[in-house]
C-alpha cells in the first residue's frame, strides 16, 4: 500500500520545490509567499514517496540571542505535510532530516512557530513565552506626550542594523538579523515605513517600522511590525507618536511579535480592557547540543555555579549525570562522576529554562523540574536576567 511505502527526504531542486509550493497551496489553502522568497536563503528539504512530494521544509542557518550573546541555531520555516499523509507519523522524520544539514554546520538549537505544540512538547520543544497581538483604539495613544523632547527622523540609516542588533541582545530569542532580512521584510510588506526616535545631539534608541493593513471588518488600521525602545522615555515617545500619525485611523494593531513582553503598552492607557489581545500561537525552542549550546550561551558575570544535574527525555528514559558549572560568564555542561544529582529535567524543561522562561522556582517547580527548592532557585537564578521574545515572525 502507499502508506508504507518509505519515504525519502532530499535536498530540492526546482521541479521538485515547484511541486512541494503546490502542495502547500493545497495544503494550507492559501499560498504561502515565504516558501518563494526564502528559499534562496534557506536549506530546502522534501519529502518525497512513490515519486510524488509529500512534505518539506526550510531551514534558516541564523544564530539567535540568548543571554546576550549568538548562539548557531536552525529556524524552521514553510513545513507542510500533504493532507493525505498526515497521522503516518512522518513529520518527526522529517523535522530531523530537516534540521540535520543545518547540524552539520554547527546549528545547536532549533526555532520554530507551530500551533501543534503538544506535540513539540513529546519531542523536547518548550514554548518559552506566550504570543500576543495587541489592537488599541489610536485615541488611547493621542494623549500620550513626548515629554523628553525626542526628534523623530523618516526612513533609516545603515547603523540602524546595529543599533537594533544592540538591543534584541538584551532578551533572549531574537535573531541575529542577517543582511538579506530588510530586503525580504519590504516584500512581505511593500508599504512599510521606518521612524528613528533620538534626542538632540544624540544617537537614535528608539526605531519603528510601520505599515497600513486592513482588519477583520475590512476597515484600515495602523500595523506595528518593530518597536525597539532603549528607554522608557523613547518607548512613550514611540507610543504617542502612533496615536498622532494619523488622525482618520480608529486602531492600532501591535503585531504578534512587535511589543516585548512587559506591560509596556498598559502603563499608557486611560480606560483599562481598552486594549484587546489576540493569542497566536508560540515559538518553540529545542536544544539539539546541551553541552555547546551552555557553552555557546552568554552568562552572568557575577554568577558562580556548580549544580550536577540529569537531562533526560520526556519519556523518563535514563541519562547520564552531569555538571552544570558557570563562573565568570562562562558556562560549561560536562560528564560527571559523582551519582548524586540536585536536579532532574526533561529535555523540553532545559529548553525552557535556557529561554529564561522560567521567571521563578514556583513557576519551575510547577512544571516538573525535579528538585529541592534552593537547588532550582539557585538554577533560575542563572538565566533570569533576560526575558524570552522572539520578535522575528517566519
Amino acid at each position: 500500500m502507499p502508506g508504507n511505502t518509505p519515504m525519502a527526504v532530499v535536498e530540492a531542486d526546482d521541479a521538485l520545490w515547484q511541486e512541494y509550493q503546490d502542495l502547500t497551496l493545497r495544503g494550507y489553502g492559501h499560498r504561502v509567499e515565504d516558501v518563494a522568497r526564502l528559499r534562496a536563503h534557506a536549506d530546502a528539504r522534501v519529502a518525497v514517496r512513490d515519486g510524488r512530494v509529500i512534505g518539506g521544509g526550510l531551514a534558516l542557518a541564523l544564530p539567535q540571542f540568548f543571554g546576550g550573546r549568538p548562539v548557531p541555531g536552525a529556524c524552521l520555516a514553510g513545513g507542510c505535510i500533504a493532507p493525505e499523509a498526515r497521522g503516518s507519523r512522518l513529520w518527526s522524520t522529517l523535522l530531523d532530516e530537516r534540521l540535520r544539514p543545518l547540524q552539520e554546520q554547527g546549528a545547536v538549537l532549533a526555532t520554530a512557530w507551530t500551533a501543534s505544540t503538544g506535540y513539540g512538547h513529546r519531542m523536547g520543544w518548550a514554548a518559552p513565552s506566550q504570543v500576543y497581538s495587541w489592537t488599541v483604539p489610536t485615541e488611547e495613544l493621542r494623549g500620550i506626550t513626548n515629554g523628553c523632547g525626542f526628534g523623530i527622523v523618516h526612513g533609516a540609516d545603515d547603523q540602524d542594523r546595529e543599533r537594533q542588533q544592540k538591543l534584541a541582545g538584551d532578551w533572549n530569542g531574537p535573531w541575529q538579523r542577517p543582511s538579506w532580512w530588510p530586503t525580504w521584510q519590504q516584500a512581505e510588506h511593500p508599504g512599510m515605513t521606518h521612524y528613528r526616535f533620538a534626542l538632540p545631539g544624540q544617537a537614535p534608541d528608539g526605531l519603528l517600522a510601520i505599515a497600513f493593513d486592513r482588519d477583520r471588518d475590512g476597515g484600515r488600521r495602523l500595523t506595528v511590525h518593530d518597536f525597539w525602545a532603549a528607554s522608557g522615555e523613547a518607548a512613550t515617545a514611540m507610543l504617542g507618536f502612533l496615536g498622532r500619525h494619523h488622525s482618520r485611523i480608529p486602531t492600532v494593531m501591535f503585531q504578534r511579535t512587535a511589543l516585548p513582553p512587559v506591560p509596556l503598552l498598559h502603563h499608557h492607557l486611560r480606560r483599562a480592557g481598552a486594549a484587546t489581545a489576540t493569542s497566536w500561537h508560540p515559538w518553540m525552542l529545542r536544544i539539539l547540543d546541551p553541552a555547546e549550546a551552555v557553552r555557546r550561551r552568554g552568562w552572568p558575570e557575577d554568577l558562580d555555579l556548580a549544580l550536577a544535574l540529569t537531562l533526560r527525555a520526556d519519556d523518563d528514559s535514563p541519562s547520564a549525570p552531569l555538571l552544570l558549572r558557570i563562573t565568570s560568564g562562562v558556562g560549561d555542561l560536562m560528564p560527571h562522576s559523582g551519582k548524586r544529582h540536585e536536579l532532574a529535567l526533561t529535555d523540553r524543561q532545559f529548553a525552557h529554562w535556557y529561554a529564561g522562561g522560567y521567571r521563578t522556582p514556583a513557576a519551575a517547580l510547577l512544571d516538573g523540574v525535579r528538585s529541592e527548592p534552593r537547588s532550582v532557585a539557585r538554577l533560575v537564578r542563572a538565566t533570569a536576567d533576560r526575558e524570552p521574545w522572539m520578535p522575528e515572525y517566519f
